[in-house]
C-alpha cells in the first residue's frame, strides 16, 4: 500500500507558508502537490486537485481556513494558527489536528502521523523502540508505557513509568522526539514536564487530568493539563 499523503498547504503569509512548505517537504510521508498563498485560488482550483490532506492557516483576509475546510467535503484537515481561540471550531468540524505557530517540526510530523493513522488506520505501527536509558540500550513495548515525566535530577532525561510498575530512566531524549516515536493518537503531553497515555486517563477537566494510574498510594495520579497542550489533547480524546 501507497501511505504517501497527497498535500494542499494554505497559508495567506509568504514566510509562513515557505517554512511550512519546507517542513512538509522533510517529512517523507508527504507529497506536497500545491502550495497556495491565496484563499480565494485556493477556493478555484482546489476541486480539480488530487489530494488526501489540506494544511490549512485559519486567520486569513476575505475567506478563513474554517470556512473553506467546511467546503472540503470531509477531506481531512490539519489548521495552523498563531491564536488559541479557534480550537472548538476547529474540533467541531473534525480537524486531525490543530498546531499552534510558530511550528516546530516534530509538531507538524505529530500531526502527519495522526492523519496517517486516520487515512491509512490499517497500517501497523512499530512492535518496539529503540530507547537510550541508564542501563544501556531498552526494547520497549509502547503499549506498556503509561507515563513520562522529566527528570528530577537532568531534564534532558526523562522518567518513564511501565504499566507492570517498572521505572525506566530515559536518557537525553526531548518530548518532541519520544511523541514522534510513539504510536500516533494514543499518547499526548499535556504540560511542560510529562506525557502521558491516553489508556491511562480516567476524566478530565478543563485544567485537570485524573488518571488511573496509581504509585506507592491508591489515590490516582492527577496532573495539570497546560493552555498550550490543551486543544491536542481534547482531539485525542475524540479518538
Amino acid at each position: 500500500m501507497n501511505t504517501k499523503l497527497k498535500c494542499l498547504l494554505l497559508d495567506d503569509e509568504l514566510p509562513g507558508l515557505s517554512y511550512l512548505k519546507l517542513l512538509c517537504e522533510q517529512i517523507p510521508e508527504l507529497e506536497v502537490v500545491r502550495a497556495f498563498n491565496d484563499p480565494e485560488t485556493f477556493l478555484r482550483e482546489f476541486a480539480g486537485l488530487e489530494f488526501d490532506l489540506c494544511i490549512l492557516d485559519i486567520e486569513m483576509p476575505g475567506t478563513s481556513g474554517i470556512e473553506l475546510a467546511a467546503l472540503l467535503k470531509n477531506k481531512p484537515v490539519i489548521f495552523t494558527t498563531a491564536y488559541k481561540d479557534y480550537a472548538t471550531d476547529a474540533f467541531d468540524l473534525d480537524a486531525i489536528d490543530y498546531v499552534i505557530k510558530p511550528i516546530k517540526p516534530e509538531r507538524i510530523q505529530q500531526a502527519v502521523n495522526k492523519a496517517i493513522h486516520r487515512i491509512h488506520p490499517k497500517i501497523r505501527e512499530k512492535k518496539h523502540l529503540r530507547l537510550n536509558t541508564d542501563k544501556g540500550i531498552a526494547l520497549l513495548d509502547p503499549a506498556q508505557l503509561v507515563y513520562v515525566r522529566t527528570s528530577e535530577i537532568d531534564p534532558r532525561d526523562k522518567t518513564a513509568n511501565l504499566a507492570n510498575g517498572t521505572i525506566i530512566h530515559l536518557k537525553n531524549i526531548s518530548f518532541e522526539k519520544l511523541i514522534s516515536l510513539l504510536p500516533s493518537g494514543k499518547f499526548c503531553r499535556v504540560n511542560k514536564k510529562e506525557l502521558i497515555s491516553m489508556s491511562a486517563v480516567q476524566h478530565f477537566s478543563n485544567d485537570q487530568i485524573t488518571t488511573n494510574i496509581c504509585f506507592q498510594s491508591e489515590k490516582p495520579l492527577i496532573i495539570s493539563l497546560g493552555e498550550t497542550y490543551r486543544a491536542n489533547f481534547i482531539s485525542q480524546t475524540k479518538g
